[in-house]
């Protein structure tokens, strides 16, 4: 007992129509890096927003700080009491700078109580350093920043203030391998000065990698501890997070690819990416590889007319066509579901169905001049069942769900559109394991009917397990053009490097 930094006793939180977590008991020894697994909507970040004082626990149960009851009424008093939190999105300001953000609500002021830029930002670069990641300086606008980029600077808020425990909540998402490195060489180094770390991961491999204890939660309810997770059976952590085995990690196809169906030649944005040329097959899973910043979510997006293009043309079923914005986009065929769900993929204040229906509101629900709201509701519920969207209702606002269940929204609404051609940019980040096998069969399904994907990963088992094909970036170039049967992770990082 006196090795817990933290306990949980019979923690439970309700809300309108779901019942978020079920008498909840658990505890977290000091020093240890303690990871939270379960699927999307297990309760994981309803627990953390507890701890955060974000959300309050229901009157029973009870939270222990180094054995000392502990009522947490909000972030600030969270904070007071030595607890950092880096949330899956992020929670910058766009318009001010990182160090601006960094010290956000406790800035370093000189003796006249005016703000010491000076100091300010030399902290800032103390605690970047720190971090191993020099590329990032504290004057730039956050907004100018990749959502890599973005997630480093939470990393560095939340470590320079000196935190006795840190919640990280699927921190590596966003990061390249490098990054990862960086960052699990900073948890290990703050681990032997007594930092207590809870993490949350989807990624199997790196709680082999980080972990010390797990604690697996289903529907709200704690099912399992795992005493050490060096030495844990992945396949039975599995069977433990979703109550099912899971056959095979990536659902085998037979490929039966046509005839060219997007034709993508000399795309070109300025500093961006060069002389982009390729082409996607009806049938056909193309997979996009390279590191953050290589210019793959960049080629998307110029593709959708999300970003303007300075040359280039695209060519559909064997036609030149004219895209120069994401709507019409849509009407040639085209979903794109993007890296930033939140800020590109939803419209967080409004519900499940709205969402899932909005890109096919005129082409599929358009009834005269009215909507055909049975048609609409129908159709929510079938991809809410479909992807198991964690919901108590199709009405419930898409701001309420975790960010998992907010991923599969955004999926959701792309399957609805029924478009020919799919991009998917990080389809299965913040997703569960159970879940990612679901999307890559929903992946499987969408080629076996003769659409194109183009899936942009960072995971490279992912791309090596569904793709037919794999494109490699740097600098904004093509630098490899490889057939699966060809390709290794070493291959695809020696072109990526």
């Amino acid at each position: 007992m006196s090795d817990d930094i933290l306990r949980f006793e019979n923690v439970s939180k309700t809300f309108p129509g779901v019942k978020a977590l079920k008498d909840v008991s658990f505890s977290i020894r000091r020093g240890d890096v303690h990871v939270l697994l379960g699927e999307n909507g297990a309760g994981k970040s309803t627990l953390i927003k507890i701890l955060t004082g974000v959300y309050q626990a229901d009157e029973g149960g009870a939270i222990y700080l180094n054995n000392t009851p502990v009522k947490i009424h909000d972030t600030l008093q969270s904070r007071s009491l030595g607890i950092g939190t880096v949330f899956q999105e992020n929670s910058l300001i766009p318009h001010l700078n990182v160090a601006e953000n960094v010290f956000l609500t406790r800035e370093l002021r000189s003796k006249s109580g005016a703000v010491d830029w000076n100091r300010t930002y030399q902290e800032c670069e103390r605690w970047i350093r720190e971090l191993g990641v020099d590329h990032i300086n504290p004057r730039t606008q956050v907004r100018r920043l990749s959502v890599a980029d973005q997630q480093i600077v939470e990393i560095v808020k939340v470590f320079s203030q000196n935190p006795s425990i840190v919640i990280l909540d699927e921190p590596t998402s966003a990061l390249s391998d490098n990054e990862i490195d960086n960052l699990f060489r900073i948890i290990e180094t703050l681990k032997a000065k007594g930092v207590t770390f809870i993490y949350v991961s989807h990624r199997m491999e790196e709680i082999k990698r980080i972990g010390d204890r797990a604690t697996i939660f289903r529907d709200g309810a704690v099912t399992g501890e795992i005493e050490d997770c060096k030495t844990a059976d992945m396949d039975q952590v599995i069977n433990m997070i979703v109550g099912r085995t899971l056959e095979e990690k990536f659902p085998h196809r037979e490929s039966h690819i046509g005839d060219v169906l997007l034709d993508v030649r000399d795309l070109q944005v300025p500093n961006t990416i060069y002389d982009i040329s390729f082409q996607v097959r009806k049938g056909e899973v193309l997979g996009f590889s390279g590191l953050v910043g290589s210019g793959r979510t960049s080629t998307a997006k110029a593709i959708v007319g999300a970003i303007q293009r300075t040359a280039g043309e695209i060519w559909i079923g064997g036609e030149k066509v004219k895209i120069t914005s994401p709507s019409e986009a849509i009407e040639h065929g085209i979903g794109y579901l993007p890296e930033d769900r939140k800020t590109e993929g939803l419209i967080l204040s409004k519900s499940v169905k709205e969402n899932i229906s909005l890109p096919s509101l005129l082409k599929k629900f358009r009834r005269g001049i009215v909507l055909d709201g049975r048609k609409e509701r129908a159709a929510a519920e079938e991809y809410r069942e479909k992807l198991r969207i964690k919901t108590p209702s199709i009405n419930r606002l898409v701001n309420f769900l975790s960010g998992g269940n907010q991923q599969k929204v955004v999926f959701a609404k792309w399957l609805c559109s029924e478009a020919n051609i799919y991009i998917f940019d990080e389809p299965t980040r913040g997703i569960d394991v159970g879940a990612k096998s679901e999307i890559y069969q929903i992946i499987n399904d969408l080629v076996s009917q003769g659409a194109a994907v183009i899936v942009i990963s960072s995971e490279l088992p992912e791309i090596l397990g569904i793709c037919d094909r794999i494109i490699v970036m740097r600098d904004g170039r093509i630098t490899a053009d490889l057939d699966r049967a060809d390709a290794t992770q070493e291959l695809i990082m020696s072109y990526s490097i």
